[in-house]
């Protein structure tokens, strides 16, 4: 591919450029034996777990959460003691409750985390400073969680 200006190539040829080089890169660095202990050694895979189980819950989850919240209960669709004080208390006391409450926050952020990270890369071209993108990224996620953790535990 001859060289182009960065605001004359489609995001789709960015993302190609990019994925070549990286896997050029990447074959160079070690041999198999080697490659293949550290591609198992990578957080990488763990992280696009995350983001694909974050995916989910953004896209599927979510959406019923703001259903049944902002739209059932506001338009008196439910019963007015559906959401009293002490039943969401009660439900909130439940450990599957505060698991599910968990996952409902913490998937989404390395969902975030991990498209961030990357439209950085791809958007602004900065390749420089690739560790600390991607550690303020994950450790932002990584925070969050551990706050939602602290949170629905002190409850």
């Amino acid at each position: 591919m001859e060289e182009q200006r960065l605001d004359e190539m489609s995001l789709g040829d960015i993302l190609d450029e990019s994925d070549a080089r990286e896997v050029k890169r990447r074959a160079r660095a070690a041999g198999p034996r080697q490659h293949r202990l550290r591609r198992l050694l990578r957080p990488e895979p763990l992280f696009w777990g995350l983001f694909s189980a974050g995916g989910f819950v953004a896209a599927f989850l979510v959406p019923i959460h703001v259903a049944i919240l902002g739209i059932a209960f506001a338009a008196g669709w439910l019963p007015s003691r559906a959401f009293s004080y002490e039943r969401v208390q009660h439900l909130a006391h439940l450990p599957l409750v505060k698991l599910y409450l968990w996952g409902l926050i913490a998937l989404p952020l390395y969902h975030w985390a991990h498209r961030f990270r990357f439209a950085i890369y791809h958007q602004f071209g900065i390749q420089r400073w690739r560790r600390f993108i991607a550690v303020a990224c994950y450790g932002t996620a990584i925070a969050g969680t551990a706050i939602a953790a602290w949170v629905l535990l002190s409850i």
